[in-house]
C-alpha cells in the first residue's frame, strides 16, 4: 500500500479497489461469524430487491452503478444458489425481472440488526479520522458526473502538449523521421507509390533544392509530425507529405504544422498553394477546409498520385476580395 499511497491521485482507482477488497473481506468475516452464507459483494443487488421488490436487470444496474453484464452474471449465480428467481418482464419478454426467493428474503431480514452494527462501526471509524468521508465521496461522484474525468484528462493533456509542441525546419539529423512518419501513415491507409519513395528517400534533392521546405513537429524531443512545401513552378507550391504519428493524433499537431506551412508559403511570396488527398481521409479534409483550403471539381490535371481523388486550393483570407 505504501507504493499506491506514494502515487497520489494517479493510483486513486487502484487504492480504492484495494480498500474495497479490505471492506469486503471484513464484511464476509462478519457474515461467516454469524453463520450466514451472505457475501458482501451481493449486498447492493439483494438489499435493493429487499427494499424495492422485483426489478428488471437493467433497472438494477442503473440503480447500483454497475454494468448490465455484471448484474446479469451475478443474478445467474444467485439464482443457482437459491437467492433469486427470474421471470420474463410482462411488458417486454426480452427483459429478465429478478425477485428474492422466500428463503433469501427471510435471511436478509434476519441480517438487519447485523447491518445496523456494521453501519455504526464504520461510521465510528470514519468519525475517528476527523473527515466526513461519505460526504467527500458524494461530492467527488457529483463532480465526476458534471465533468467526466476522461474528458478533463484528455483536455488537460492536449493543452499541455500544445504548449510543449514546436515546429522546426529541416535538419539532416531529422531526415529519417520524414520517411518514417509518412511511411507509417501511407502503409496504414494506402501504400507507398514510387513517387512517394523517391521523394521521401531524397528530401533535399526532391523538395529543398527546387525551393521547397520541410517542417517537423516536435513534442519535447520526440518527432511526432511532418509536412512539406514542394515548389511545382515559380510561386506555385504543393502542400504534401503531411503526417502525424498515430499515438499523438488529436492534439492539434496537424493544425500547427499546417499553419506553419501556410506561413512559410506567405514568407516565400507564393501565389498558389494546393494539395491532393483522398476522400477516405475525412478528418484531414475537414482540417484543410477549416484552414482555408477549398475543394475543386475533379482531380488536379497531371496528378502524380494514383490515390488522389481530391484537389484543394488555399484561399488567403487576408487577400483582398475581387469586385
Amino acid at each position: 500500500m505504501d507504493f499506491l499511497s506514494a502515487q497520489g491521485a494517479l493510483a486513486l482507482g487502484s487504492r480504492l479497489k484495494a480498500l474495497s477488497e479490505r471492506l469486503y473481506d471484513a464484511a464476509d468475516a462478519v457474515y461467516r461469524a454469524q453463520g450466514s452464507a451472505m457475501q458482501a459483494r451481493w449486498l447492493p443487488v439483494l438489499k435493493l430487491l429487499l427494499e424495492r421488490g422485483p426489478m428488471p436487470v437493467g433497472d438494477i444496474a442503473r440503480e447500483i452503478g454497475q454494468s448490465h453484464s455484471a448484474v446479469s452474471q451475478l443474478a445467474t449465480r444467485l439464482a443457482r444458489e437459491g437467492w433469486l428467481s427470474a421471470r420474463g418482464d410482462r411488458k417486454d419478454r426480452r427483459r429478465r425481472v429478478l425477485a428474492l426467493t422466500p428463503k433469501a428474503e427471510a435471511e436478509l431480514k434476519a441480517l438487519r440488526p447485523l447491518w445496523r452494527a456494521v453501519r455504526e462501526t464504520v461510521d465510528e471509524t470514519i468519525a475517528a479520522t476527523g473527515h466526513d468521508l461519505l460526504a467527500a465521496l458524494a461530492a467527488f461522484e457529483q463532480r465526476l458526473d458534471a465533468v467526466p474525468l476522461h474528458e478533463a484528462v484528455v483536455a488537460r493533456h492536449r493543452e499541455s502538449a500544445q504548449r510543449a509542441l514546436r515546429v522546426v525546419p529541416f535538419d539532416p539529423a531529422l531526415r529519417e523521421h520524414f520517411y518514417r512518419l509518412n511511411a507509417e501513415w501511407l502503409q496504414k491507409y494506402f501504400y507507398l507509390e514510387q513517387v512517394d519513395h523517391e521523394v521521401l528517400s531524397n528530401p533535399e534533392e526532391r523538395i529543398l533544392a527546387p525551393g521547397g521546405e520541410i517542417l517537423f513537429a516536435l513534442l519535447g524531443e520526440e518527432v511526432v509530425g511532418t509536412c512539406a512545401l514542394l515548389q511545382e513552378s515559380p510561386g506555385v507550391f504543393e502542400l504534401t507529405k503531411m503526417a502525424v504519428t498515430e499515438r499523438h493524433q488529436g492534439l492539434g499537431i496537424g493544425r500547427k504544422l499546417l499553419a506553419a506551412a501556410i506561413e512559410a508559403f506567405r514568407r516565400r511570396g507564393g501565389r498558389e498553394l494546393f494539395l491532393e488527398s483522398n476522400s477516405r481521409l475525412q478528418p484531414a479534409l475537414r482540417l484543410y477546409a477549416s484552414m482555408g483550403f477549398e475543394m475543386q471539381p475533379g482531380t488536379r490535371p497531371g496528378s502524380h498520385y494514383q490515390r488522389a481523388d481530391v484537389y484543394m486550393i488555399w484561399r488567403d483570407p487576408e487577400a483582398p476580395c475581387a469586385v
